[in-house]
């Protein structure tokens, strides 16, 4: 009995046969583009891609469906083009294109069926990949975004979190990791408080940072603390949250001080060091004659 990704496969190569256009004036996405060639995700009505459709594929289902789309090839050059088509990322083995390689005449648009098979355990949640055309030494990908139907979790945590002095004027950064724990994609929000021995000494609320962090991945991040004090042990916790609930919370102890103050604690501890050692040897010294003194006497004594 034929499989439904074959089945599938098979329609999606008749209708590249069918796809090809002649071109008009067209106005191609210059993102993803080649000498002469572009490339974006198939408009609908059979236009032309341009800037006002959408800039990448999005594509949802449930764990064992099947789902299609099409990628436009535009060769705007005056002579024909050889590209080779395939899947780039974690689910790029999932995509399967009506043909691998793709010969667009000049000045002719190709739109190409791909299918994009969701295996049956596929856990529910956000992926990421992209549809790679290459040719004529160039290389250029479509990026592809993917949601498996299902229950989702949102979980993030905070790791790795130091406080660095940055030697530009006293100012310090804050180092840490945002991992994305559940399985949808997750865009985190900072707050970041600071207390030392006499109160507070930072406060950020929650803004949204710029970075979309995927399932299963960890991002580092560096906060940019140009007024940390030159003198202080300050308490510093930062704090995550995400949409779906999603909250984490880290913290690490800063120590700061100016470089002279340091240079003269570690004089001290050495001069004190210096010294313990210098008396040590002169009370050994010191006894060391007692003792002399002493068998001298004895030895007297029992003559």
């Amino acid at each position: 009995m034929p499989s439904r990704t074959g089945a599938a496969f098979r329609a999606c190569a008749a209708a590249l046969t069918v796809a090809a256009a002649p071109l008009g004036a067209v106005a191609t996405p210059a993102a993803a583009a080649g000498p002469g060639w572009s490339a974006a995700p198939a408009p609908g009505a059979g236009s032309a891609p341009d800037a006002a459709d959408r800039p990448y594929f999005y594509l949802e289902g449930r764990p064992g469906t099947v789902l299609r789309d099409k990628l436009s090839v535009t060769n705007e050059d005056q002579r024909p083009h050889t590209l080779r088509l395939r899947g780039e990322g974690a689910e790029g083995t999932w995509i399967a294109f009506a043909a691998r390689t793709v010969s667009v005449p000049a000045r002719t648009r190709a739109d190409v069926p791909f299918t994009v098979t969701l295996p049956p355990d596929a856990a529910p949640g956000d992926r990421s990949g992209a549809l790679v055309v290459t040719g004529d030494g160039h290389r250029t990908g479509v990026r592809m975004r993917l949601r498996i139907s299902g229950a989702t979790l949102s979980a993030l945590s905070v790791e790795d979190v130091t406080v660095v002095r940055t030697g530009d004027g006293g100012g310090a950064a804050i180092r840490y990791a945002v991992v994305n724990r559940g399985n949808t994609a997750l865009t985190p929000r900072l707050a970041v408080r600071a207390d030392g021995l006499f109160g507070a000494v930072l406060r950020r609320d929650a803004r949204t940072l710029p970075v979309q962090v995927p399932p299963g991945k960890r991002v580092r991040l560096t906060e940019r603390w140009p007024d940390a004090p030159a003198l202080d042990a300050v308490d510093v916790k930062l704090t995550v949250t995400a949409g779906g609930g999603a909250h984490a919370a880290a913290s690490a102890t800063y120590t700061a001080a100016p470089g002279w103050l340091l240079a003269a604690a570690a004089a001290t501890a050495l001069g004190a060091a210096g010294g313990g050692t210098w008396l040590l040897r002169r009370r050994t010294r010191t006894s060391s004659r007692s003792r002399s003194r002493m068998d001298g006497t004895e030895s007297g004594a029992s003559a």
